[in-house]
């Protein structure tokens, strides 16, 4: 193989893997709500999103290890990698705090990835990742709706309800504006018709928040600079703890399976 052909292989890798870990990651903080929802549905509910988010991360991940062809598997992807190897956007790394902040994260993450699996499915070159896109455009439409419908429920709600889900929207809306940054790897496989330009989802994006806002009696902040670094392995503080939970099995035990 050619030193053209190999980096191109790479940045395919790469830009892949970004998709996957954010889907692991918040898969990860989803499952931090069993045995603390709110009530029984939405343990039921919390725990599905979760493991659909996981089963996207491990389609991706495997996709990306055959590519690369080093006998990287997904758990070596999902469990085998440094705090600065991750390369997910900071809004899914983001603590769950209470009920609002992980409906709104919810949110703001399906009203990006819904019409990103939609688009994938329907114009990317690589037929695997079509595939994929095609199942995953299904779920995020149900976790943008499940979602949806909660942030409108609490904002337009009891007082309590209104305050948490306003201090949510404080909290979490300056890290939005990630999802719509390409990375050297992003922009590479949009060149290739691989991935859609994540500016391009920007629209439809605003106008879904907008529309959920407006019923839920919310107001989005102005933002001059938002928080970014995600895609280059800069991560917050909640990051390590996070991988510390999720990696302990996988570093403790190693090469067990299931």
């Amino acid at each position: 193989m050619g030193a053209a052909a190999a980096s191109a292989e790479a940045t395919t890798v790469a830009a892949i893997v970004e998709i996957a870990d954010d889907c692991l990651i918040l898969g990860h903080r989803l499952s931090e709500w069993c045995g603390h929802a709110p009530i029984l549905e939405e343990e039921l509910a919390l725990a599905n999103m979760g493991l659909d988010l996981l089963g996207q991360a491990r389609a991706l991940y495997a996709h990306a290890g055959e590519i690369e062809g080093k006998g990287r598997s997904e758990d070596d992807f999902a469990f085998l990698r440094r705090e600065r190897e991750y390369r997910n956007c900071l809004l899914v790394e983001r603590e769950n705090r209470d009920f609002a902040h992980t409906m709104l994260r919810q949110l703001y993450f399906a009203a990006f990835m819904q019409p990103f699996w939609r688009t994938v499915a329907a114009t990317s070159s690589d037929e695997t990742l079509r595939g994929i896109a095609a199942k995953a455009e299904k779920e995020m439409a149900y976790h943008l709706r499940h979602a949806g419908e909660w942030v409108i429920r609490m904002g337009d709600g009891t007082e309590e309800s209104a305050r948490r889900m306003a201090d949510a929207v404080i909290e979490l809306h300056r890290y939005t504006g990630e999802l719509f940054m390409a990375s050297p790897a992003r922009a590479d496989a949009v060149a290739a018709q691989l991935l859609p330009d994540p500016g391009s989802l920007r629209a439809e994006w605003d106008d879904t928040i907008a529309t959920v806002f407006a019923a839920a009696k919310l107001t989005a902040p102005e933002i001059r600079v938002m928080q970014k670094g995600g895609r280059d392995g800069i991560h917050g503080e909640d990051m390590g703890h996070l991988l510390a939970e999720l990696q302990f099995m996988q570093r403790a035990y190693p090469g067990q399976t299931w």
